[in-house]
């Protein structure tokens, strides 16, 4: 796996491209870009749909090391498919929280097969239903709008909801990556990073700016020093 620039980074969300021109965007980004964000959808959990192995194959297979692929499963029933993923070349699994049975076997297996281990929860999802998991996790995911489409607006109260979990997390010895999703753009993206984020997910923000190109919108999101 590719360990360069894993705090802070932004991960582009593919789910933003045009279908037909996923590589060219992908070209587009700079150097210092190393997360790709790809987003699996069934239909059922979110009443979208999107994403087959076949794309994190062919990412892996292009890029090779180059990107961390960071698939996230906005599915019922995660450990169905999960293999698929971690099979066709994914780096980090991101599974619901909501959807889970049983959390700890899930987020084990993900390791046990030498990829980081997400959990990720919805906007009203409570952050309380994470202490007892936070030693099996590498990454935790807020959600910041309610999944199933890209291009939607922040939810203002997560902004909160991050700055506690860094609080929780801080307060352990483990090195849990925070990663948040949803209505990133440079206003947001500048709270979140001050919150305490790691990563942002960041689709429209990137690949339809109207103002910069693909290069130049991922640096604008980047944390000011």
């Amino acid at each position: 796996m590719n360990d360069k620039n894993l705090k802070p980074s932004i991960a582009p969300s593919l789910l933003a491209t045009n279908p037909l021109a996923v590589g060219a965007a992908i070209d587009q980004l700079p150097e210092s870009c190393s997360w790709l964000h790809v987003d699996i959808m069934d239909g059922h959990f979110v009443p979208n749909m999107n994403g087959q192995p076949g794309l994190v194959k062919a990412i892996k297979d292009r890029y090779e090391d180059e990107f961390i692929s960071d698939v996230h499963l906005m599915v019922t029933d995660p450990d169905r498919v999960m293999d698929l993923y971690m099979d066709a070349g994914a780096d980090v699994i991101t599974v619901h929280q909501e959807v889970l049975y049983h959390h700890h076997r899930t987020l084990s297996y993900i390791r046990e097969r030498g990829r980081m281990a997400g959990l990720s929860l919805n906007p009203a999802t409570p952050l309380s239903t994470l202490e007892e998991l936070l030693p099996h996790v590498d990454v935790i995911l807020l959600m910041s709008v309610n999944p199933g489409y890209g291009g939607q607006h922040f939810i203002p109260q997560v902004l909160e909801k991050v700055k506690r979990l860094r609080e929780m997390i801080d307060r352990t010895s483990y090195p849990i990556l925070i990663e948040v999703d949803g209505g990133v753009n440079e206003k947001t993206a500048s709270e979140l990073w001050e919150a305490g984020a790691d990563v942002l997910v960041a689709g429209s923000a990137v690949f339809t700016h109207p103002d910069l190109d693909i290069a130049q919108a991922y640096e604008a999101l980047l944390p000011r020093h």
